[in-house]
């Protein structure tokens, strides 16, 4: 049996949610979070897709994802099962890495002008013996993630306690 491994990251930004989704809720928005090290590919229709105009509980397409924006290091087959429109998604996909990958976003207004987004992951790798590597290949990810969240909207790491 092959272990689950949980993370969770969260930062509160200086915007308020409606304009934070406008820029999460799309693949530029993602690339732009995981860049410049990492880039999902989409095909030509999905590229401009918006999150709340996906299909729900069906594959919307498969993505290479590229390190360096070139190289090869996984293949992703992207799968939404709940969105709330401005205030989140729940994404449940398989890759080549991992059998199973969930990833829960949620934007949690504080103020008017001050959101909390927070990324809730939940993945099952395929093999067993490399659980150790993807925590820490996925925990960097999402670190960076928020870091570049931060950069563009303002604002702090929220601490999460275990």
């Amino acid at each position: 049996m092959t272990t689950t491994h949980r993370l969770t990251f969260a930062s509160e930004l200086d915007a308020p949610a409606n304009a934070i989704w406008d820029v999460v809720g799309t693949m530029a928005g993602v690339n732009a979070e995981l860049g410049p090290w990492i880039r999902m590919t989409a095909p030509g229709d999905a590229s401009r897709f918006r999150v709340e105009d996906a299909p729900i509980g069906e594959t919307i397409f498969h993505s290479w994802v590229l390190f360096g924006g070139v190289l090869p290091i996984d293949r992703h087959s992207m799968r939404l099962v709940a969105v709330n429109h401005g205030q989140g998604f729940v994404e449940d996909s398989v890759s080549w890495s991992e059998r199973r990958w969930g990833h829960q976003r949620d934007l949690d207004p504080v103020s008017e002008h001050r959101t909390r987004v927070t990324d809730r992951l939940t993945f099952t790798p395929r093999v067993e013996a490399s659980g150790p590597m993807l925590v820490r290949v996925v925990g960097a990810v999402f670190r960076h993630r928020h870091r570049q969240l931060r950069k563009r909207f303002g604002g702090v790491a929220v601490p999460i306690s275990s």
